[in-house]
């Protein structure tokens, strides 16, 4: 049952789920699926942070930029475009759109597997009930045998750069600004950062990227990295590695930003500064410390299958150790529910977590990179395929970028797949797959793979890695 009257909510429940993520709603399907009786909490809009301000309404902002940057290069297709422009509200518009119907897409999913869903502000009691008080102020309470927390995150404040969500903002005000900034400085080249930063250079801001550590997307692996950064500079963003932001003077009608670089202290001035230096966990003022739930630096301690140390109550998502991505959460919360339904699913292998970025070229892994598997002590086998080699690609117009794949070279073992490319985020499923398989680099180099596609390029890697590339 679908309500927003707290008086018609059932009292009682197996599982009360708070927060409404893609860890707490797809925890509350599966748990409807297994028979529980559910109830699920939201404080703002169905579908969390993700669906509502993140995954989702970002990949709609790139897909204009993507559009915009097509018609740009027309003329290279054969295409003869007169007369064109960006229009920043109608690119923001469409965007919320997208999400406001996901959102009500997940509505539609709690109705149909009849969870009902509590709007308001949770808050867990010394008995270890759930305290709801909606937005009039009202207050009621639930109780369950299982309470799962999945309140997910939010953006990281800079100690010395606070937001005021107007020209230091974070990634919520990104998307959904009044008007288009002329420029803009990104803090933080991680996949936040490098999203916006594309975003807004592809429609014709004047971007610079600040990165604190020595490469862009410093989690991915080295090559991919580089590779990057020099398709970023290529594309017209000002990239700064090795550099902090010092402080930002926000006085005048442009921002003057400090940067320390090697060569010494630069000042960028521009119109909005965006921080994307990260997350942190929504975990304040749940009750944790009256129950006795052990935090630590504001991440909830759970077990392999997401038990706190309190009885009853468990954990997924942004708030416990581990990636910080969707569908983890996604999969922590599916984990979670069959444990509590007895069903004893194996744990998740956190090894085996897809990582991806969707700027252009888009980028994604999985596994170990180079160096991992080398301080790890594999002797490797490594292999490159470059899309500029690939038919498609080039039919295409994005040759920029490649795949590279990282085997054990005793066993065979696939250790690590990371890709640079237009469309790879649609490739490293295989990679995924595979390696939970216990696939060997020689199964995918005798495994046919179509052409041509940009998947191939994945079994040239590896015959590449054995000595048996065709072409190249």
């Amino acid at each position: 049952m679908l309500t927003d009257n707290c008086y018609l909510c059932a009292m009682n429940y197996d599982l009360i789920i708070i927060g409404s993520g893609p860890g707490g709603y797809v925890a509350a399907i599966r748990a409807s699926q297994l028979g529980l009786k559910v109830a699920i909490v939201e404080r703002e809009s169905l579908g969390g942070i993700c669906l509502n301000w993140g995954c989702i309404p970002t990949k709609a902002l790139l897909k204009s930029a993507q559009v915009f940057e097509y018609i740009n290069h027309a003329k290279d297709y054969g295409i003869n475009v007169t007369e064109y422009s960006a229009d920043f509200g109608a690119i923001v518009q469409r965007s919320r759109g997208v999400a406001d119907g996901m959102s009500k897409g997940v509505a539609f999913l709690m109705k149909k597997n009849k969870i009902d869903v509590i709007m308001g502000t949770a808050k867990l009691t010394k008995d270890k009930k759930v305290e709801v008080t909606d937005g009039a102020g009202a207050k009621q309470t639930l109780e369950a045998k299982s309470i799962i927390l999945a309140t997910g995150a939010r953006s990281r404040d800079l100690p010395n750069i606070k937001a005021d969500g107007k020209k230091i903002i974070g990634y919520r005000e990104a998307m959904v600004l009044p008007n288009q900034p002329k420029s803009m400085v990104v803090i933080g080249s991680g996949a936040i950062g490098s999203e916006f930063a594309y975003f807004y250079n592809a429609i014709g801001t004047k971007v610079t990227l600040v990165e604190f550590l020595p490469d862009v997307l410093p989690r991915e692996d080295e090559e991919v990295s580089k590779q990057m950064a020099r398709s970023f500079k290529k594309q017209g963003i000002t990239v700064m590695t090795d550099s902090s932001v010092e402080s930002v003077d926000t006085k005048g009608d442009l921002c003057k930003v400090s940067i320390k670089t090697k060569k010494g202290i630069e000042v960028v001035e521009c119109e909005i500064v965006l921080s994307a230096t990260g997350i942190m966990p929504n975990t304040e003022n749940l009750g944790l410390e009256e129950l006795g739930i052990k935090v630590e630096r504001g991440i909830v301690t759970t077990d392999d299958f997401y038990r706190t140390n309190v009885e009853g109550i468990y954990a997924i998502g942004d708030i416990v150790k581990g990636p910080a991505l969707a569908h983890v959460a996604s999969a922590e919360g599916i984990i979670c529910v069959e444990n509590i339904a007895g069903i004893n699913p194996e744990p998740l292998d956190y090894g085996n977590i897809p990582s991806c970025t969707y700027c252009q070229p888009e980028v994604a892994s999985v596994g170990m990179t180079e160096k991992q598997a080398k301080e790890a002590g594999y002797e490797l086998k490594i292999g490159k395929f470059p899309f500029t080699a690939s038919g498609k690609a080039k039919a295409a117009g994005t040759p920029d970028g490649f795949i590279k794949v990282i085997f054990d070279a005793k066993y065979g073992e696939w250790l690590g797949a990371h890709f640079v490319g237009a469309g790879v985020t649609e490739l490293i499923a295989e990679a995924v797959v595979a390696r939970k398989l216990e696939t060997t680099g020689h199964e995918i180099i005798k495994s046919v793979h179509p052409h041509p596609t940009m998947s191939e390029a994945i079994m040239e890697a590896a015959a590449a890695a054995y000595g048996e590339v065709i072409h190249l």
